[in-house]
């Protein structure tokens, strides 16, 4: 069988061929806007006009689009549809039997102020998790701890989205890094030091927004000690580990070190009014959906043991410990010396049949025509997803479930979110699809062709990726070689180009449909995506012009891409 070549332009008009390209996310993201439409159904017909588009109007043969829309349905479920679907049902269990309600405490505990709570579980933990697991794992988790403390639906959801921004370009161990690495021929440490020369602005910047969103002004205004101090010591530490050290630990790091200056900082501070509201400052339309339950505040001082109070008593440190427990094992299973060991043994390599290197990258989004591999990897062992579900599995034995329950248990989970998984592999499908068909390169090229603003745009480009894919990690894949490609045509620093792919990329997390729907589906608002998504819509689009603006002064005012550490190799993990 011939492979077959891409074509990026299929009526000979750049316009019109864009025009087209652009139909499946234009409709993707209208339905869901609409709010008249269910989000699993506009997922659906987004792919039907996914379908369409990619064989009608960019001719690819039938057979390659339906293999590449399977195969997008696969990775759909695996590794994401599995994480949540673990994670809830995790969730379940912990509520069930109050470790849940244990583990809120403990957070509500170290401090009452709703705004402190947001620094610590939505930016600095959600991060941990972002660095650690990725795939949606940090906003699943986040939501449903706000969820706990009390949070609105909206205020979780939309939080934890904004929250997840800054730490997004070195999450699940650098694989965005790495990724980018592997289409560009870039050194990974190069580039996962021009990012760590990009980010830091954005990691000082996003704890006062996500306040700002929360409180407004002036209750952002009368907590700014504690913001600074969460979001410098994050970038500090981001900027820091990213140029000396390595670009995989880099969100696992930083988030250690923001979440224990902020917890010593309270030690010697604390606002002078404590914000006790969860609500959203300003209209909430999530305000009493589900009926949420606000946890009951446990009497912890800031430096204190926090006392958590369970039927009427305070919890033991055993308990909370406890509770902690699952939390610490998921995040374990992330790390990559557990990969290294589990993933030899564990895992297997599926090459599509009739897919894998039977499409062609060709110039302009690559030099040379180049084979697209399509490997599902199934690494089994080492997802995120099989760490929570065993998690929830020994917790449940210790909690005192019954096997019988934990089954039945897991059943009513998969009943509850079948429309999420139905949604998420309908995402994943579409975006695998575009890939394959050259529709989201032709949207690319576009962006390629606006001059000497092509540093704006090209970061732009980035955050439509993961807007598109849902991932950081396959916008860099799919972009990256365009950005090289395009910036040395241009004259501008390929690294510099290739690194504002990734930064650009972090801030189009918050409105994939992807990461609204996992959102909420944590938070119980499942079928409000539309609400979400006009939440975090604008604040999605002004946080990248602003990367996109600092692109353009690395690019023309101060080269930063000449300034790139090269740390040592020895420091290169051997998982990667």
């Amino acid at each position: 069988m011939t492979p077959w070549n891409q074509v990026y332009d299929p009526f000979g008009n750049q316009w019109l061929s864009t025009f087209v390209a652009s139909l499946p996310v234009i409709a993707l993201l209208g339905m869901i806007a609409s709010g008249k439409i269910k989000v699993h159904i506009a997922a659906v017909l987004a792919l039907l006009v996914a379908f369409l588009v990619a064989v009608v109007a960019f001719g690819m043969p039938t057979d390659l689009a339906v293999r590449a829309t399977i195969l997008g349905m696969v990775t759909g479920m695996f590794p994401i549809g599995w994480i949540i679907l673990n994670v809830i049902f995790l969730y379940r269990l912990t509520v069930e039997k109050g470790w849940f309600a244990i583990l809120q405490q403990s957070v509500a505990g170290i401090t009452e102020d709703r705004r402190i709570q947001l620094l610590l579980v939505a930016f600095a933990f959600g991060a941990f998790f972002e660095g650690a697991g990725g795939f949606g794992t940090p906003v699943a988790v986040t939501g449903a701890i706000l969820i706990g403390l009390g949070f609105s639906p909206l205020a979780a959801s939309g939080l934890s989205l904004i929250a997840n921004t800054a730490p997004v370009a070195y999450g699940a161990l650098g694989a965005p890094v790495q990724g980018l690495a592997s289409v560009t021929g870039y050194d990974p440490y190069v580039l996962g030091a021009m990012i760590g020369r990009q980010l830091p602005f954005f990691s000082v910047i996003v704890p006062f927004w996500l306040i700002w969103v929360f409180a407004g002004f002036r209750g952002m205004m009368a907590i700014w000690p504690p913001i600074a101090v969460c979001g410098i010591s994050f970038a500090a530490a981001q900027f820091l580990i990213s140029n000396y050290i390595n670009p995989w630990i880099v969100d696992i790091g930083a988030s250690l070190v923001s979440m224990a200056a902020l917890v010593a900082f309270l030690k010697v501070w604390r606002p002078a009014q404590v914000w006790s509201s969860p609500a959203l400052r300003g209209h909430d339309p999530s305000i009493g959906y589900g009926e949420p339950k606000p946890a009951s505040l446990g009497a912890g001082v800031p430096g204190d043991l926090p006392k958590v109070h369970v039927g009427g008593r305070t919890a033991s440190s055993q308990e909370i410990l406890m509770a902690w427990v699952p939390w610490i094992i998921v995040a374990i299973w992330g790390t990559g010396w557990f990969k290294g060991i589990v993933n030899p043994i564990f895992s297997w390599k599926y090459e599509v049949p009739g897919l894998h290197n039977m499409i062609m990258k060709v110039p302009p989004v690559e030099a040379a025509p180049k084979a697209e591999a399509a490997i599902f990897n199934f690494t089994y062992m080492s997802y995120t997803g099989t760490g929570v579900l065993f998690a929830a599995i020994i917790s449940g034995l210790i909690m005192r479930f019954s096997p019988v329950r934990l089954v039945t248990a897991y059943f009513e989970t998969i009943w509850v979110l079948r429309y999420s998984l139905i949604t998420i592999a309908a995402m994943l499908a579409l975006g695998v699809l575009t890939r394959y068909a050259g529709v989201d390169a032709t949207l690319g090229l576009a962006f390629a062709g606006t001059g000497i603003l092509y540093p704006f745009f090209g970061t732009l480009l980035g955050w439509l990726g993961v807007a598109l894919t849902g991932s950081d990690t396959a916008s860099n894949v799919l972009f990256g070689g365009l950005q090289r490609i395009t910036s040395e045509q241009l004259g501008l620093s390929g690294i510099l180009m290739a690194s504002a792919n990734s930064s650009g990329g972090v801030m189009g997390k918050m409105i994939d449909a992807q990461s609204i729907v996992v959102a909420s589906t944590a938070t119980g608002y499942f079928g409000q995506e539309s609400k979400i998504l006009r939440f975090v819509f604008w604040h999605s689009i002004v946080l990248a012009c602003l990367v996109g603006g600092l692109v353009m002064l690395q690019a023309y005012v101060y080269p930063f891409s000449e300034m790139v550490i090269h740390p040592p190799a020895n420091l290169a993990p051997a998982a990667h």
